[in-house]
């Protein structure tokens, strides 16, 4: 059920950009969002993981450089029956990670320096767990394909903007007295547009994300590890920020927790669902709710 929920999403999101091609530049404007979109979808499928890599500066890690995180998902891929991912680092005080890549065969994951620095090997395992699930379920190519489309229907609507900027009194002169419903009918779908496809891009991820976060906690065997880290990410990134993720904030739905502050207006539309519900459900799945302190050990777990 959720994999077709998501294939009529993304399609909704792609007649999205088709739709915005042919109000703001009639069928020769379909025609270029058509193959506009049919070359994005072709980029994303061989090529999202190396621009969302690149996009957050990240590096490929060794077992030497960062061994607490490789033998981390070494072992966790283990479990999982999954083939090893290649492991990034991102230089960013903020803690989060990602996974991405088209298959669990062409798979990475990355983390930031600032998430090992913070969390205890308990909790790097909780979260680099629901990463993987993220690539058991191959959920890294739907959700670069949405993030790729959606920033397409954004970038197209500014570059509308721009254009009726520059070409506005023209345009009112060559279509006379009905050109005014057109104007208006254009910068209403300037408005909108983004706002439906950071709706459909919210659809798609945050239905993901409480799936992910089930499987990783069955994956690493204990909830509340990841539950504690969730805690702990969404205290530490509302104070601090993300260059990365401000820059390209319709890649954020890839990322475990959301980095934007509170009060941008891309927050309004957060592709992941409140994290007090992801921990809540997590506390369920364990039987037990979480401690206060936010600490979690275990004697019999491989990573204590």
């Amino acid at each position: 059920m959720n994999a077709m929920r998501t294939t009529l999403l993304l399609a909704g999101l792609t007649a999205l950009l088709l739709v915005v091609g042919q109000a703001l530049g009639g069928q020769t404007g379909m025609l270029i969002a058509l193959v506009l979109a049919a070359a994005m979808n072709f980029g994303s499928y061989w090529f999202s993981d190396k621009l969302v890599l690149s996009m957050y500066q990240a590096r490929e890690a060794s077992p030497r450089e960062a061994p607490i995180l490789f033998d981390t998902v070494r072992e966790l891929s283990a479990r999982a029956g999954l083939p090893m991912p290649r492991v990034y680092v991102i230089e960013s005080d903020a803690p989060n990670a990602f996974a991405t890549g088209r298959n669990p065969q062409h798979a990475a994951v990355a983390a930031t320096t600032g998430l090992m620095r913070l969390l205890s090997r308990q909790e790097l395992a909780g979260v680099m767990a629901h990463e993987l699930a993220h690539v058991q379920h191959r959920d890294t190519l739907t959700g670069a394909i949405a993030a790729t489309i959606a920033g397409a229907i954004t970038t197209l609507a500014n570059m509308a903007q721009w254009g009726m900027l520059f070409g506005l009194g023209r345009s009112n002169e060559n279509e006379g007295e009905g050109g005014g419903g057109g104007v208006f009918s254009s910068i209403l779908m300037m408005i909108l547009a983004p706002i439906a496809a950071s709706l459909i891009q919210m659809a798609v991820s945050r239905s993901r994300e409480y799936a992910a976060d089930a499987r990783g906690a069955a994956i690493c065997g204990h909830p509340l590890w990841l539950a504690s880290a969730l805690r702990k990410l969404e205290q530490m990134n509302q104070r601090i920020m993300m260059p990365a993720a401000e820059a390209h904030p319709t890649t954020t739905n890839l990322l475990i927790i959301n980095p934007l502050k509170a009060g941008n207006l891309a927050t309004l539309f957060s592709t992941h669902p409140a994290t007090e519900e992801r921990i809540r459900r997590l506390e369920e799945a364990a039987g037990r709710p979480l401690k206060s302190s936010g600490g979690v050990s275990s004697k019999r777990d491989p990573w204590a």
